[in-house]
This record gives structure tokens, sequence and C-alpha cells, in this order.
């Protein structure tokens, strides 16, 4: 018999995070696709006007500038421009700071892609899973 505090199985799991213990809406719950790929089109956006500025459009700037300012960004105020936009933070599933590490591996897999369009239950992408974070609503 499963004790009353446990958190639920996947199979039993009623909306992405609550097995992770995050509400189902409003602040610190798992940030949706809508806002996710919103976050994505401003931050690739913004770097691709940056390297049309700068390099006169030069893929490999392109996927720098995007790499380093979701580091930055993310090391700094917990999300990259998109994410402030639409009002998402990455965190920790352990809590506390971010840390340096967790931005960079985190960052790395997105530009690879693939890990990030891989989910889980949770809508955590292996990008996200790798790092030990989880996008949430501010």
């Amino acid at each position: 018999m499963p004790v009353a505090d446990s958190p639920p199985s996947p199979a039993e799991q009623r909306w992405p995070g609550e097995r992770l213990g995050l509400p189902q809406s409003g602040p610190r719950s798992i940030a949706r696709p809508g806002r996710r790929i919103g976050a994505l089109i401003v931050d690739w956006g913004l770097s691709v006007l940056v390297s049309v500025a700068f390099f006169r459009y030069d893929a490999f700037a392109t996927l720098g500038i995007f790499a380093l300012t979701q580091i930055v960004f993310l090391t700094m105020v917990n999300g990259s421009i998109g994410h402030v936009m639409f009002r998402m933070r990455a965190v920790p599933i352990a809590g506390g700071w971010i840390g340096v590490w967790r931005p960079i591996v985190r960052t790395l897999l997105l530009c690879v892609v693939i890990p990030a369009l891989i989910w889980d239950r949770d809508q955590r992408g292996l990008h996200d899973k790798a790092a030990g974070t989880v996008l949430v609503v501010r």
C-alpha cells in the first residue's frame, strides 16, 4: 500500500510535474510547449539579428550567439531573454542556484536539437534532464 505523501507513479500522474511536486498551474508549474516555442523563437530571432548586424548572417555565428546568450542569461537570471519575456525560468530540481555547469550542459544539448525534442511525462527535454533542471512558470 503506497504512503499517502509519496509522489504519484507515472501511471497515476494527472499533470506534468506532479511527480516532481510541482503545482498543476500558476507559479512553479511546468512551462507548457507554447511558451517554450515562443521563447525559442524570440531567442533565435535575436541571435539572427545580431548575426546579420555583425557577421552578415553566418550560421555558425548565429548558433554561437544563441549559445552564449543562453549560458549567460541562464546563469544570471535563470532564463534566456525569451524565457523572461514568456515568464519562465529554469531551476534546478534539487533547488538552489542554477550554477554555471547546468546552463552549459543544457545549452550544448539544446544546440544539438534532438535532446530538446525528446520529452518525458513531465515535459522535460533530455537537455533539462541531463542538466538536472526544469523549466517552470514565474
